[in-house]
C-alpha cells in the first residue's frame, strides 16, 4: 500500500514538474532573446546567443522610456495597493461583524461587483464627468473600485473566523472603535492582508485595457502601455521588444516570489492562534 502511495504521488509530482516546464517556456524564450543581437532573435528559436548583448537592456532603457514607465507603475500599483486594501478592510469588518439585514444586502452588492462585466462607454462617460480622465488619481481610483469587491469577499470570509470575543474585550479595556480595529483586528488580518496587497499588486501592474481608456498622455503610461508603444516602434527587433518585456515582468516575478507563501495561507487560513 505504501509502495502503491509512493508511485502515485511520484506521478503526480512529474506531472506537476512538467506542467511547470510548460508555462516556464515562454519565460526562457523571452530572457534569452533578450540578450541576444537582432538577427539571432528573429531566427525565434531557444539556442543560447553566440555573445550575450546586454547593452540591448541600455538601449531600452533610454529609447524605451522605460524609467517614466516604470515610475507609473509603481506610482498607480502602490496607490492603489493601500486604498483598495484600507477600505476593502474597513467595509469587510464591519459587514462581518454586523449581522443585519441591510449590512447583508450592501455585502452581497458589493460582491456582485466581482461577476459584473465593465462597460466602457459608460465608464468613460462617468470618468468624464468627474473630470477624472487622464489622470493618475483617476486610474488609481478606477483600479481600486474594480477590485474591491473581490478584496472585501476574501477580508470577510477571514474575518468571520475570528471571535467577536476578542473586541468585547477589546472594549471593555478601553479601546475605542478605530483602536479596536487599527491595534486589534488587523493585526490578526496580516496573512489575508498581505494576500490582497500581493494580488492587488500583480493585477494593477499587469492591467493593459483600463490605462488604454483612460489614459491619453503617453506620459502617464504605465509599463504595459509602454511594450505596446515600444513593440509599434521596434517591431522588427525582438530582441529589444523582449528586454523591454524582461524588465517589465520583472517587478511582478519579485513581489510574487515574495509574497507567494503569503498568497496561500490567506487563502486558506481563517483560525486565531492563541
Amino acid at each position: 500500500m505504501n509502495l502503491k502511495k509512493m508511485l502515485q504521488n511520484s506521478m503526480m509530482n512529474l506531472i506537476a514538474w512538467f506542467i511547470t516546464a510548460i508555462m516556464l517556456i515562454p519565460l526562457l524564450f523571452i530572457v534569452i532573446n533578450s540578450f541576444k543581437t537582432s538577427s539571432e532573435a528573429q531566427q525565434m528559436s531557444m539556442a543560447f546567443p553566440d555573445v550575450w548583448q546586454w547593452v540591448n537592456f541600455q538601449i531600452v532603457i533610454e529609447r524605451g522610456n522605460l524609467i517614466v514607465t516604470f515610475f507609473n507603475s509603481m506610482f498607480y500599483s502602490v496607490g492603489s495597493v493601500l486604498l483598495t486594501t484600507l477600505l476593502a478592510s474597513l467595509a469587510a469588518y464591519v459587514f462581518a461583524r454586523n449581522k443585519t439585514k441591510l449590512h447583508h444586502f450592501l455585502y452581497f452588492f458589493v460582491v456582485l461587483g466581482i461577476t459584473m462585466p465593465i462597460n466602457f462607454i459608460t465608464l468613460i462617460r462617468v470618468m468624464q464627468t468627474l473630470q477624472l480622465m487622464n489622470s493618475r488619481v483617476g486610474i488609481i481610483l478606477l483600479y481600486s473600485a474594480i477590485q474591491i469587491p473581490f478584496n472585501v469577499f476574501l477580508i470577510y470570509s477571514f474575518i468571520g473566523k475570528i471571535p467577536q470575543d476578542i473586541d468585547e474585550a477589546a472594549i471593555i479595556d478601553g479601546c475605542s472603535a478605530i483602536q479596536l480595529f487599527v491595534k486589534v483586528i488587523l493585526p490578526l488580518l496580516r496573512p489575508v492582508l498581505i494576500t490582497v496587497m500581493v494580488l492587488t499588486f500583480l493585477n494593477t501592474w499587469n492591467e493593459f485595457v483600463l490605462p488604454l481608456f483612460i489614459l491619453g498622455n503617453s506620459n502617464l503610461w504605465p509599463m504595459p502601455l509602454g511594450v505596446y508603444n515600444f513593440f509599434g516602434m521596434f517591431h522588427r527587433e525582438w530582441n529589444l521588444i523582449s528586454a523591454y518585456i524582461l524588465l517589465t515582468s520583472l517587478p511582478v516575478i519579485i513581489v510574487y516570489l515574495a509574497g507567494q507563501k503569503y498568497i496561500v495561507s490567506g487563502m486558506t487560513t481563517g483560525a486565531v492562534k492563541g
